[in-house]
C-alpha cells in the first residue's frame, strides 16, 4: 500500500518522505476506525483510501506551489478531503475545515491531534452562514470543495470565502462542461471568473480529474451567500 503513494508522488512530481508516510498512516488507520460509528466514506479498502481520498485531494499541488504559504478553507470536508491532504503534504498551508456534521468535525479534531498538525481551524456549521461571518468571509486564498453539488450551487458556499486575487477549486469528475457553460454568469454575480478547467490522471487509475479555477475578481455583493438553504433550493443562473 505505500508503494501506492510512492508512486502516486513520483507521478505528480511531489515529494515522499517518511514523515508523509507516517502521518497518511495514521490518517488511514482512524478513518477507517471511525468509519465502523459515523459515516465518513463508503471507501474502505485501503488502496483506494490512498488513491481516491488521498492522491485525489493533492491534485491541486505542484512543485510550483507544494510549499508556498497560503490560507485555505475546506468546505464541506466531510472526512478532510481535500484540505487535510493538501496540509500533511505542504506544512506551510493554514487550513481551515468546515462541516455542517458535529461528529465529522469530532473525527477531524483526533487527526489533528494525532498527526500533531499546527494551523488547521474546524469550524462546524454552513457555508451559508460562516460565509457571511467578517471573520471568514474574503479571508482566504484559496477556497477548495469536493463536495457533491452544482457548481452554480457550490460557486455560492465557496466564492465569498476567498480574497479579491484568490481562487475557488472545485474539484469534479469527467463530464462536465454543459455544467461550466451554464454557471458563468452565476459565477460572475459572485464576483469570479472560470479562469482555467485543469484535467489531470488520477495515479494509478484511468480516471480524470477536472479542477475547475475560479479566480476572485471582485468582492463578492452582501447578498452572497443567501441565507441556508436558498443556494440549492434555488440555484443562481
Amino acid at each position: 500500500m505505500i508503494n501506492t503513494l510512492q508512486n502516486g508522488f513520483k507521478k505528480l512530481n511531489l515529494n515522499y518522505d517518511e514523515t508523509t508516510d507516517v502521518k497518511f498512516e495514521k490518517y488511514k488507520e482512524l478513518l477507517k476506525e471511525w468509519n465502523n460509528k459515523i459515516n465518513i466514506t463508503s471507501i474502505e479498502d485501503d488502496e483506494e483510501i490512498y488513491i481516491k481520498h488521498f492522491l485525489d485531494s493533492i491534485l491541486l499541488l505542484s512543485n510550483d506551489n507544494s510549499n508556498e504559504t497560503k490560507s485555505i478553507i475546506d468546505v464541506g470536508t466531510g472526512g478532510g478531503f481535500p484540505g487535510l491532504p493538501l496540509k500533511i503534504v505542504n506544512d506551510n498551508f493554514s487550513v481551515t475545515l468546515l462541516d455542517s456534521l458535529r461528529k465529522r468535525i469530532d473525527f477531524l479534531q483526533e487527526v489533528v491531534n494525532e498527526l500533531n498538525l499546527k494551523e488547521v481551524n474546524l469550524i462546524h456549521g454552513r457555508a451559508e452562514d460562516f460565509g457571511k461571518d467578517e471573520k471568514y468571509r474574503e479571508k482566504f486564498d484559496i477556497c477548495v470543495s469536493r463536495a457533491v453539488a452544482p457548481l452554480n450551487i457550490l460557486s455560492e458556499y465557496c466564492v465569498p470565502f476567498v480574497k479579491v486575487g484568490g481562487y475557488f477549486a472545485a474539484y469534479k469528475s469527467e463530464n462536465i462542461s454543459e455544467e461550466i457553460d451554464t454557471c458563468r454568469n452565476a459565477v460572475e454575480k459572485l464576483g469570479g471568473i472560470i479562469k482555467e478547467v485543469k484535467e489531470i490522471s488520477l495515479p494509478n487509475t484511468d480516471i480524470i480529474r477536472k479542477i475547475i479555477i475560479i479566480e476572485k475578481v471582485k468582492e463578492t455583493s452582501e447578498i452572497y451567500p443567501r441565507k441556508a438553504g436558498k443556494p440549492s433550493k434555488d440555484p443562481l443562473i
